[in-house]
């Protein structure tokens, strides 16, 4: 087991330890990667249920499979030096070697960290109904799986519970305290409906609290300030700029057929320029430049 200061881990747990709660925003890409970065942000987020929607057109349900999440890890981490959190589902298989798999898989992509979930292989989105869960004694050996595969131990297991919704509040919290004794380094209880809650999982595990604050779900849009004040570590918007991406979409393509024309909605758009920025167009150009300069020299 290796670990240096400068894994994508141990500057995911830094960013943790210097803001306060930390903010993680969903990139559906290494595009919105470069972007969340210029935007500040301090560590970014791969949602399963946006490698589904967004880049199978499929919904959550456990259709996609750990190379379909894979394949964006990698171009992500490629371009953006953000230490990034990754949705593993349910470990994608069956057996302890799947998630081990899973997460040796995940260090060598370059990710930072994960959430695994108790919810059973045939999963739904944490914000929908029917939701089942496995046994706790199988939730445990899920994350003691992960744990042992570890090959940096700075790489961040986090454990997810959609107990609330399923078995009640004291059910969610007795899986949180049992998956951090397995050795867990932080907890996410999805579908939170009150602020107050995530203060009894702060108490109950003594460790970092992920509050997901997705829009149109179960949880209420609740601010940074009002989340620090609930004990909560992490922030994280998983799909709030797919989801703005995607109306923007249907806007452009709305109007295009309408009118015959893009005119109307330009100014929606990012221009060509702005691109080139965001992207380091120049830099790129500028060096097959001096390539082929020296070529002919």
């Amino acid at each position: 087991m290796s670990s240096n200061q400068n894994t994508p881990g141990q500057r995911f747990r830094d960013a943790v330890a210097s803001e306060h709660p930390l903010q993680v925003v969903g990139a559906i890409n290494a595009n919105h990667a470069l972007l969340a970065k210029r935007a500040g942000f301090k560590a970014i987020y791969l949602s399963g249920g946006g490698v589904a929607a967004g880049s199978l057109g499929v919904p959550d349900l456990g259709i996609t499979g750990l190379d379909d999440v894979l394949t964006d890890v990698r171009r992500i981490t490629d371009v953006c030096d953000l230490p990034l959190l990754v949705d593993v589902d349910t470990g994608f298989g069956a057996s302890a070697f799947n998630v081990a798999r899973t997460v040796k898989s995940m260090i060598k992509f370059g990710a930072a960290a994960l959430h695994i979930e108790d919810q059973v292989g045939a999963k739904r989105c944490g914000h929908r109904p029917n939701k089942e869960i496995v046994t706790q004694q199988e939730m445990v050996d899920r994350i003691k799986a992960a744990v042992d595969a570890r090959t940096d131990d700075s790489f961040v297991i986090m454990a997810r519970t959609d107990a609330l919704a399923v078995e009640g509040l004291e059910s969610a919290l007795d899986r949180a305290a049992a998956c951090i004794e397995a050795g867990a380094d932080m907890i996410f209880p999805e579908a939170i409906t009150e602020l107050e809650m995530y203060k009894l999982f702060a108490s109950r595990v003594k460790a970092p609290i992920l509050a997901n604050i997705t829009e149109f779900g179960s949880t209420p849009l609740y601010t940074t300030e009002q989340l620090a004040g609930a004990d909560v570590s992490l922030v994280l918007y998983p799909l709030s700029a797919f989801r703005a991406m995607n109306k923007a979409a249907e806007n452009v393509y709305t109007a295009i057929r309408r009118d015959g024309t893009q005119q109307n909605v330009i100014d929606t758009m990012q221009t060509r320029m702005e691109l080139y920025d965001r992207i380091d167009y120049h830099t790129f150009e500028q060096k097959l430049d001096a390539l082929f300069a020296q070529k002919k020299g």
